[in-house]
């Protein structure tokens, strides 16, 4: 009897284990084709859960017969639900679709290309959508405080009693940068002066910055690199909205903005009035801002036909800006005083004609006619610069390939008005340019994008510009990008030297006067990944420029300087690391900038003055859906060589911003440099009686402790 019972249990245990079965499942991305290590693959009737291996594989044993229902995801992918029969025939292959967040799907338009962020070769830095919205409200009159948070760049402010200020990509002057305007080149040479002091932001949809040799893409002038400034264009929903700004220091801002597409037609149309008393926080009776009205009207009208798009625009603008002695500024008198009297008008035509749906004709053209005065005690300099830039471009794409050809015509002209026995600054350039620019996907985890340009300016001679830029996706999580090129600078009297001493006593150029002329490259790693419920980006760049013949100033005859190619070189080698941690509504920034910039004069290596070498952005934000965005700011800046040959003192600036959000209303406020850093508390800005002041350099803030608030509407 127990053989019998031994045979039966031995009967239906082979019976049962034959009735067992194994599923088999492969995992991959469907760009790349490469396994997802560690996606989960779940069977709910079975409850039960399995991992896949480094090959991709997830494997079931055990299954009875029948017909499942299995649900596979992985961090950053879609989820897929699919149904296996068991018996398994042969091995599944899921291929999952990799989710592209909203950042990704910013387009941009600085590299002609028209691609998103992560398929651009060029690495692009793009300050849109939330990010714009929080910058502007903290500095609603001007781009300034926008550009100067952003790592890797920094506002050299040139004036002590007028804020004027330039842009410092990698620690190289600002006549490195090339600021655009919706790729059209409006401030250059002597419009570039007070620039991005007088540009508000309300009427910008991004901002996109390319680091690094640039002169490929728009000719001279970009050796730092190039800031566009993006402005927003017609959509099917109208926008209608306005900014009210008051700042403790005595200013007002005022701004709306419009828009509307009507069928085949659209239009936008952006006015700001920007007002402020004199402020002097530190009561030496000078300054820290200036006095200043300031007008601007900016329309823009848009055509959308069946093969052929046009749009118009126009800027006027006017600004009279008064710095210096508080008391001669409100009363009158002998004091010292600086002031800065404006007009800008630009208008800009843009023309795209489809030939195809590959290929399309783009013809372009601006006109800016810029008339500025500076007049200080004894002295006054003025004059008028008309500039203008024409480009016709053909782009064409395959399956695999995009092209670009294009030639521009860019004109400035500039006349100075005679004031002094001086010699006049005036010229007249013309720069003829052709480029080519190809962009390849030869695999799908690789693009390569290739461009050479070539420009002519009688007075200067040719400059050839080859750069290449490669992108690498190893993987969802990890990209990796290498670039580089070549860049040059036609030279102006107009640069930082020359505008903190308000042109007075500068020579014109010498015939012996040439391009300064550089190399560049860059390598940059993109990581990110989740961890639990935290988002995890981060972004390691290193970079290094050297620009040979620098243009600098040295003393001429009698009490006069001039502007001389040196025999040497100056570099700028580092890095900057950014890190972005999002958990539930809070979302962390860290960035910080290597700057190690330096003069090489034969065998003597001297730091470049005004340059901080070490930079720490930490920015902390809380945002509660369409309820609240709080932020707290640190930023620290490391001593800084200064041009007299002494060092200035680190510092640490904070700020908090807060905005209530309703459906077409919000308030904020914001509390900038709460901790009230100012040069005034801890270094003079200059020597001398406060009638004739010899103004040193500018290293830290003036203005000090400002709160300002406001609210938005939106219709």
């Amino acid at each position: 009897m127990q053989k019998i019972i031994f045979f039966y249990l031995a009967l239906f245990c082979a019976v049962l284990t034959h009735a067992q079965h194994s599923i088999k499942i492969s995992v991959k991305s469907s760009i790349q084709k490469t396994p997802l290590a560690g996606a989960t693959a779940t069977l709910p009737s079975l409850k039960r859960t399995g991992a896949a291996d480094s090959l991709g594989y997830v494997v079931f044993n055990n299954i009875p017969e029948g017909v499942y229902n299995m649900t596979v995801s992985y961090i950053g992918f879609e989820e897929q639900q699919i149904t296996l029969s068991v018996p398994q025939s042969d091995t599944a292959h899921l291929f999952l679709e990799e989710i592209v967040e909203e950042e990704e799907e910013v387009v941009v338009s600085a590299t002609r290309t028209s691609r998103t962020i992560a398929n651009t070769p060029t690495r692009v830095e793009v300050i849109s959508g939330e990010e714009l919205e929080e910058k502007a409200n903290m500095k609603p009159g001007d781009i300034r405080m926008l550009l100067s948070e952003s790592t890797g760049i920094q506002t050299q402010q040139t004036s002590a009693t007028s804020y004027n200020s330039s842009i410092r990509i990698q620690g190289l002057d600002g006549r490195y940068t090339q600021l655009l305007r919706d790729g059209y080149p409006l401030y250059a040479g002597f419009s570039g002066g007070l620039s991005i002091m007088q540009i508000a932001p309300l009427n910008l949809r991004q901002v996109e910055v390319i680091k690094g040799s640039s002169s490929t893409l728009y000719g001279g002038g970009a050796i730092a690199g190039l800031i566009n400034l993006v402005s927003k264009t017609p959509t099917n929903n109208r926008e209608l909205s306005f900014m009210a700004n008051g700042t403790s220091a005595k200013g007002a801002d005022l701004s709306g903005f419009y828009s509307e597409r009507f069928g085949k037609m659209g239009v936008t149309l952006f006015g700001s009035a920007n007002y402020a008393s004199p402020y002097d926080p530190a009561g030496i009776g000078l300054t820290a801002i200036p006095k200043y009205e300031r007008y601007t009207i900016q329309p823009r009208f848009f055509l959308w036909g069946k093969n052929t798009d046009v749009n118009v625009g126009f800027t006027f603008l006017t600004e009279d800006r008064m710095g210096g002695n508080i008391k001669t500024i409100k009363n009158g008198g002998g004091g010292y005083f600086e002031r800065n009297e404006t007009a800008r008008f630009t208008t800009e035509t843009g023309i795209t004609h489809r030939l195809s749906d590959v290929s399309n004709i783009n013809i372009k053209g601006s006109f800016s006619r810029f008339n500025r005065s500076v007049s200080i005690p004894d002295y006054r300099f003025s004059g008028v610069q008309n500039s203008s830039f024409t480009e016709a471009t053909y782009n064409t794409k395959t399956l695999k390939s995009e092209w670009i050809v294009g030639a521009n015509i860019i004109t400035d002209v500039f006349k100075e008005e005679q004031h002094t026995p001086a010699p006049l600054r005036s010229y007249n350039h013309i720069t003829y340019g052709g480029f080519i620019q190809n962009t390849w996907n030869p695999v799908a985890a690789l693009t390569l994008e290739t461009g050479f340009r070539g420009d002519y300016v009688p007075e200067f001679g040719f400059a050839l510009l080859p750069r290449l830029s490669l992108l690498y996706k190893a993987s969802p999580k990890l990209t990796a990008r290498i670039g580089g090129g070549a860049g040059y600078k036609t030279p102006t009297v107009f640069n930082e030297e020359a505008e903190r001493v308000h042109f007075e006593n500068i020579l014109p150029l010498q015939n012996s006067a040439s391009n300064e002329r550089s190399l560049g490259a860059n390598f940059d790693i993109n990581f990110k990944t989740n961890v639990g419920e935290m988002k995890v980006s981060l972004n390691q760049l290193f970079f290094y420029t050297r620009l040979n013949d620098p243009l600098i100033l040295v003393p001429s005859t009698g009490s006069f300087f001039e502007f001389i190619n040196a025999e040497s070189h100056i570099d700028t080698k580092g890095m900057e690391t950014n890190v972005k941690l999002s958990y539930l509504d809070f979302k962390l920034f860290i960035g910080y900038t290597l700057a190690d910039v330096n003069t090489h004069i034969g065998a003597t290596e001297k730091a470049f003055p005004l340059t901080a070498k070490h930079r720490l952005n930490n920015v902390l934000m809380y945002e509660k859906d369409e309820a609240w965005k709080l932020g707290l700011e640190a930023y620290y800046t490391s001593p800084q060589k200064l041009a007299d040959g002494s060092t200035g003192k680190q510092y640490w600036t904070m700020g908090f911003m807060a905005e209530k959000l309703q459906k077409n209303f919000s308030i904020f406020i914001n509390f900038e440099n709460f901790t009230d850093v100012r040069q005034t508390r801890f270094d003079t800005i200059y020597t001398g009686s406060i009638n004739n002041p010899v103004f040193k350099d500018i290293y830290a803030p003036v203005d000090g402790f400002v709160v300002n608030g406001g609210f938005k509407i939106k219709l």
